[in-house]
Order: C-alpha cells, then structure tokens, then sequence
C-alpha cells in the first residue's frame, strides 16, 4: 500500500479593515445610505432590522439614563464608538461624559457604559461585542435581554473579557458600578 501526500488544506485569506478604512468607505457613499453596519474587529458586520420589541425597550432605556443621570453625562442611542483601530460598533446606548457638541470632530473613545438591547442576537451580544468592550475598558456593559426578560451586567473588563456577569430579573434592581446615581428597576426597561 502506497501512502499518498497530501496537500495543505488552503484557507482564503480574509482582509480585515481598520476603523480609517471603514470610515472612509463611508464617506465616499460605498455604502447605501440605509445600510445598517457596524465595524467589530476588522469585520464589517450588517446589523440585524429592529423590531418593535427592540425599538421598544432602546426607547425606554433612554428615556430612563436621560432622566436618572446629571449634567454632564450624554446618553448616545444607536452612535458610533470608536474603541480601536479595527472596530467601530454602534451600541444600542452608550454613556460618555460630555454634550453633544464635545464629539462633532470624532466619535468617543470610551464610555463609562454600554448597553445592548438584545432580542435576536444574543450570543452574538454576550460573546464579540463583550470581548471587543471588555479589551477596549468598557468598565460596565449591560444586555437588556428584552426575551428572557433579565439583564446581563458584566463588569471588571480585561483582555480576556469581564470578569464579572450578574443576571438581575425583571422584579429585580440595579445599580451602575460606574455611575453612582444610576439605579433602575429592569421592569423600567423592558417592553
């Protein structure tokens, strides 16, 4: 019996893009104008349409942040935030200090928190974009899993992703590590 050899299995190489790149194709209309797309390690990712649930509960969670946070914290909703040279994610809602007119020139760099309303892609919200948060020093990052009716706070970011994930029922209280004068009921935010 004779052996045979065999070749190296070759794997396509996939380019990934930088944040410059992306905001690039961007400006030069290479995108519809309707697109929905966000930039997360390198990969340009089409974001999924938003239901009435989702739209719902981001309504809600900003009507809450704007109402419990004092001067000088800007509650950004479905904006850009520019974590690293390979990714741009839009998160449902962020909170960055500042007004508005402080990010006219460039999107923020960092946030005190993240939240992502999560109803159809949440593996997707608990494992890339918690990674990307988490090496970036995202300090609190929360999914308001609008099905199973919880949210997720994860805290205590590294390299390796957070170290912490607390699941908080609808009946149940948060406070914001990061924010000290951040507490809701999660009821507040869910549809």
């Amino acid at each position: 019996m004779s052996a045979t050899l065999q070749q190296p299995l070759r794997v396509p190489a996939v380019h990934h893009w930088t944040r410059a790149e992306y905001e690039r194709m961007s400006e030069v209309g290479l995108f519809a104008p309707d697109a929905r797309l966000e930039l997360l390690d390198g990969e340009i990712i089409d974001m999924s349409p938003q239901g009435p649930l989702h739209v719902t509960a981001t309504q809600l969670v900003a009507e809450v942040l704007r109402q419990r946070l004092p001067a000088g914290y800007l509650v950004r909703v479905q904006a850009p935030i520019a974590l690293d040279d390979r990714s741009e994610p839009e998160p449902d809602l962020c909170v960055v200090p500042g007004v508005p007119r402080d990010y006219a020139k460039s999107h923020p760099t960092q946030a005190l928190l993240v939240i992502e309303v999560s109803d159809s892609t949440l593996e997707y919200d608990r494992s890339a974009k918690a990674a990307a948060y988490a090496r970036n020093g995202i300090p609190e990052y929360w999914i308001v899993n609008v099905r199973g009716r919880v949210l997720e706070a994860f805290t205590r970011p590294g390299r390796g992703g957070y170290a912490s994930r607390t699941v908080v029922p609808e009946q149940g209280r948060i406070s914001s590590e990061t924010l000290p004068t951040l507490a809701v009921q999660v009821a507040e935010l869910l549809p």
